[in-house]
């Protein structure tokens, strides 16, 4: 686990000194006075190694340390960086979250999350001396680094991701009805054989987005076909891979999202395919690539202003009220009809 401590006097409990937390990691004196004070000289493992060394043999801070916390007015945002391309979605977030704590008088922080730090789980210098009053996390992020970031005892919401570690205080928005509703929108326009492109091991959304998708087929006494998961991306590194089409084509893609949708649409170009004369395509987010591509991308557009301030107010109500129990807040949001959808009743 680890800890935030915040700068203050040092006393003595159960006997134990930074002379034997420096023992213990076989380190000197000054690089464990150097963790605590946060100077320089120390890697962030190391320091966070020190951490939790401390906590685990005991050691305790002074009446300093029990005074009221007196709050900064900060607040950091991290977010992985495999989602911070040149036109990311979240952007979307990034400028709702911004606006909303603005308007509490209250400071963003943005930490973009290596893969590297991810995997190793260190956490930002932000973490430390009370700097933030809590953490908004922005995106699906390990395990890993869950428990890491849970550990610091920061109150902490998540935005646009859940799984059973963060369902108690994540704010997300409807994937599942979004998806569900596009496809019955191809359904009634006369299409029958759909595709779904997302990979279904790589995000929460995703998942969600093809239960949806799943849940309009069956109601619809559609079969569902393995043949017509089309993997998008690595599910461990979230990096797109080439898109293969289905052998026997469908007449409509659901999209995961407009930059897939993208893509796709480009692929059946190049195979001759035209969109939507031959194959209808929908997309997710209504993002810029629904825009810029041709034919623009019918898509669906979450709300991100307004599950970014829900975030913001759910987190700074978790900050007055630490035991405050948030759970899972869903946000919908509306089709944005396009021109990459053909109706078949005509034909």
């Amino acid at each position: 686990m680890y800890l935030a401590i915040k700068l203050g006097a040092y006393d003595l409990a159960k006997n134990v000194t930074m002379r034997d937390i420096a023992a213990k990691l076989g380190i000197s004196v000054v690089s464990v006075s150097k963790a605590f004070t946060g100077q320089s000289g120390v890697s962030d493992e190391l320091r966070q190694r020190i951490l939790r060394t401390a906590e685990t043999m005991g050691y305790k801070y002074g009446s300093e340390a029990k005074k009221k916390k007196t709050l900064s007015g900060n607040i950091g945002i991290i977010v992985a960086e495999r989602y911070m391309s040149e036109n990311s979605f979240y952007f979307k977030f990034m400028r709702g979250i911004s606006t909303a704590l603005q308007q509490k008088k209250h400071y963003a922080f943005f930490h973009t999350l290596t893969s590297g730090n991810e995997e190793k789980a260190l956490l930002p210098d932000i973490f430390f001396h009370q700097r933030v009053d809590g953490i908004i996390i922005l995106g699906q992020i390990s395990d890993k680094y869950i428990n890491a970031v849970l550990g610091t005892k920061i109150p902490v919401v998540f935005l646009d991701f859940y799984n059973q570690l963060t369902s108690e205080s994540c704010v997300v928005g409807d994937s599942f009805y979004a998806s569900y509703e596009l496809t019955n929108y191809l359904i009634n326009n006369g299409h029958h054989d759909i595709a779904f492109v997302g990979n279904i091991h790589a995000t929460s959304s995703i998942q969600d987005r093809y239960l949806g998708y799943a849940k309009s087929l069956i109601e619809h006494n559609i079969r569902l076909s393995d043949y017509y998961i089309i993997s998008d991306r690595d599910a461990e590194t979230g990096e797109f891979i080439p898109l293969e089409l289905p052998v026997v084509m469908p007449t409509a893609f659901v999209c995961n999202c407009d930059e897939i949708a993208g893509r796709l649409i480009t692929l059946l170009a190049e195979k001759g395919y035209r969109v939507p004369d031959d194959i209808s395509v929908t997309g997710f987010d209504n993002s810029v690539y629904s825009s810029i591509t041709v034919p623009n991308i019918t898509t669906f557009e979450i709300n991100t202003e307004k599950m970014s301030a829900i975030a913001v107010e759910a987190l700074l109500s978790k900050i007055k009220t630490p035991s405050e129990h948030i759970g899972m807040i869903q946000v919908k949001g509306r089709i944005v009809f396009k021109d990459s959808v053909a109706s078949l009743n005509y034909k």
